[in-house]
């Protein structure tokens, strides 16, 4: 299965949920609540597995994974100790292309995936092209010099002044660096995903 790359509002919409955190999909769920070619139709009854599956995929979309990707995290979460739910969404939570998403070097995921693919940044002085690449505490990433004055990356951080950036990184605005203070909780994701719903489904 390849990474989705239609149009986002209509995943959103289809889940019910705003996948890629973005104020497009906040306003396409506000202005059309209904999934696409249902015309304003009440979402129907769903069946558990129904919601299982949907769960699912709100959070493999929202980190662009494809399926094999995610599987591969659910495994790994449940081999960790812990509530394997919980684990699986910090595990997501720690790759490197989120970390520049959630510290405003960029407007979206797949934005911070491409500019990490292209080394434009380096962890703990040593360039890393891996999106997938998990960060630990301690960490610290460094936008590379000569990409400081990138159009888009401006733009994110002009853009992304207002957002706010979760508790366990730390960003010097001066010198482009985020350092990572703690591991992420299940509180810095959204109360909206039903991780235990993602762990049932597996759990088959």
């Amino acid at each position: 299965m390849s990474r989705y790359t239609g149009p986002r509002n209509r995943i959103s919409r289809r889940l019910g949920f705003n996948v890629f955190e973005n104020k497009k999909g906040d306003k396409a769920l506000q202005d059309r609540p209904y999934p696409p070619g249902e015309n304003g139709r009440k979402r129907m009854r769903e069946t558990d597995y129904g919601l299982q599956l949907k769960e699912k995929q709100k959070v493999r979309y929202m980190y662009g994974l494809v399926e094999k990707q995610f599987r591969n995290y659910y495994k790994q979460a449940s081999r960790q100790p812990g509530i394997t739910g919980e684990n699986l969404l910090v595990l997501l939570e720690s790759r490197l292309d989120n970390i520049v998403y959630r510290a405003g070097f960029a407007t979206t995921r797949p934005q911070a995936r491409q500019l990490v693919n292209h080394r434009h940044f380096k962890v703990n002085g040593k360039f890393v092209d891996i999106p997938s690449f998990q960060v630990k505490v301690g960490d610290k990433i460094e936008l590379k010099s000569t990409s400081i004055n990138m159009i888009s990356i401006q733009h994110s951080l002009d853009t992304g002044k207002d957002k706010v950036v979760p508790g366990w990184i730390s960003v010097d605005e001066n010198k482009k660096v985020i350092t990572i203070n703690s591991t992420p909780s299940r509180e810095d994701v959204s109360s909206q995903i039903q991780e235990q719903l993602i762990v049932e489904l597996y759990s088959k």
